[in-house]
C-alpha cells in the first residue's frame, strides 16, 4: 500500500511538472543536438545494440519526456541516466521527446521462432496488451512502443513490472499485468513483441 501511495505521490509530482513546462513548439534539431549524448547507450538514431538497452527511437514524444521526467524526479532510477537527467532541462526535455519520436522506429528481426511467437500474441491477448499500446504495439501518447523493442530488455522491463523494481507512469497497471505472468509467458511476449514489423 505505501509503495503505491509513493508511486501515486511521484506521479502527481511528475504530471505537474509536465503541466508546468511552457506551451512553446519543440525544436527537433535542439533535441537531436542534445541527444548525441543519448547515442553512447541507446544507439545512433536511437537504436539501441546493447543487452538491456531499450530503442528509443520511434517512442511517443510524451512517452519519452514522462521518462526523462521520473528519471530526473528520482521515481524511476538508473544509474547511468541519473548523472544525464541532472543536467537537462524542461525545455531540453520537450526537444528530446520531439527528437526521439521523429526517428523511425527499430524494425523486429525475422522470427527464428513463430511458435514462441504465436504463444506471445497470445499472452498480449489474453492480457489485453493492445488495449493501452495499440493493436500494433506501436504505443500512444505516454504508452510506449513495444514492436520491434530488444527482446531481452522486454524481458527485464516485464520482470521489474512484476517484481515493482520498476515504478513511474503506468506502473500500477503494469505491474497488475506482469504480476501474474508466468516465466513462459514473459519469455514469449518478449519474442513476440521484438519481432513485430
Amino acid at each position: 500500500m505505501r509503495r503505491h501511495f509513493i508511486s501515486h505521490t511521484m506521479g502527481a509530482v511528475a504530471l505537474l511538472t509536465l503541466g508546468s513546462l511552457p506551451a512553446s513548439a519543440a525544436d527537433v534539431a535542439a533535441g537531436k543536438a542534445k541527444a548525441e549524448i543519448c547515442a553512447g547507450c541507446h544507439g545512433d538514431n536511437g537504436i539501441s545494440q546493447t543487452d538491456n538497452i531499450p530503442s528509443i527511437a520511434g517512442q511517443p514524444d510524451q512517452f519519452i519526456q514522462w521518462q526523462l521526467v521520473f528519471f530526473r524526479a528520482g521515481s524511476r532510477k538508473n544509474e547511468q541516466m541519473q548523472p544525464i537527467v541532472e543536467e537537462i532541462n524542461n525545455e531540453d526535455i520537450r526537444n528530446l521527446g520531439a527528437y526521439f519520436a521523429s526517428l523511425a522506429p527499430p524494425k523486429g528481426a525475422e522470427d527464428n521462432d513463430p511458435d514462441l511467437s504465436k504463444k506471445g500474441a497470445q499472452a498480449a491477448a489474453g492480457r489485453r496488451c493492445a488495449s493501452c499500446h495499440l493493436d500494433n504495439f506501436a504505443g500512444t501518447k505516454a504508452v510506449a512502443r513495444l514492436a520491434g523493442q530488444r527482446e531481452e530488455y522486454l524481458v527485464k522491463a516485464l520482470h521489474d513490472y512484476k517484481t515493482s523494481q520498476r515504478v513511474g507512469g503506468g506502473g500500477a497497471a503494469m505491474a497488475d499485468v506482469a504480476y501474474s505472468l508466468s516465466e513462459e509467458e514473459i519469455t514469449a511476449l518478449a519474442h513476440y513483441l521484438a519481432h513485430l514489423q
